[in-house]
């Protein structure tokens, strides 16, 4: 079968990385709108290449969780593709061979002048001054708000061709992710994993109400069997 699993925030959490809906529009102390918005990169590219640079430390230090852990074991059995709202590496981490990332990865770069031209950061930081090999800053490899996300289309084909959609850690109100389950097909049989269960308008989910590293481990044995 092919196990489509669609991540969000929730899943990361428990590795202990925040979003910025913990506090209000505050991520880190940080108001989002100067570190996550092309504007914000026009206005002070030194802060929020600063930001990413204590994110992404922050990142590499993180460990897989169970919830990571057990979505590994999926593919001993299934064709399993993960399609992450995060940009941490967590699931890539723990184990798992397919991953995409809607919004970007921290632990990559990319030009200013050609978005194709992508790299690798080496070590955690990313400064003012490294360029790309046209010359032009390097900037987060990350989607901001109000910029496109070139990976959907991408998601929407794995999604429609899904016959089990996992939905975990995700509130399902981030657009355009959160329209990825109206492209799922008719018998496509639906779980969420989520303490605060999102409201869905689908008589075939099944909701389970726990963090993801009780409800997803629970969900994979059961899966397994």
């Amino acid at each position: 079968m092919n196990l489509v699993i669609l991540t969000g925030a929730g899943i990361s959490a428990e590795s202990g990385i925040k979003t910025f809906r913990d506090a209000g529009g505050l991520w880190e102390g940080f108001d989002v709108m100067e570190v996550a918005t092309p504007e914000g990169w026009q206005k002070n590219p030194a802060l929020v290449l600063d930001f990413y640079n204590q994110r992404r430390k922050q990142a590499q230090e993180a460990k897989p969780n169970a919830a990571h852990l057990a979505l590994v074991e999926l593919e001993q059995k299934h064709r399993v593709d993960i399609i992450t709202q995060n940009v941490d590496n967590l699931h890539e981490k723990a184990g798992s061979s397919n991953v995409l990332h809607l919004h970007g990865e921290l632990h990559r770069c990319r030009s200013t002048v050609d978005p194709t031209l992508i790299y690798t950061i080496e070590g955690s930081e990313l400064n003012i001054g490294d360029t790309c090999e046209k010359g032009s800053q390097l900037r987060p490899n990350i989607v901001w708000f109000g910029e496109a996300v070139p990976a959907m289309d991408e998601a929407i084909v794995k999604v429609q061709h899904a016959d089990i959609l996992i939905i975990i850690g995700t509130s399902l109100q981030v657009y355009p992710a959160a329209g990825l389950i109206d492209y799922i097909k008719p018998f496509t049989r639906l779980y969420v994993v989520d303490p605060n269960l999102p409201a869905m308008k689908n008589d075939r989910v099944h909701m389970i109400a726990e963090v993801a590293s009780i409800g997803v481990p629970q969900l994979v044995k059961e899966l397994m069997a």
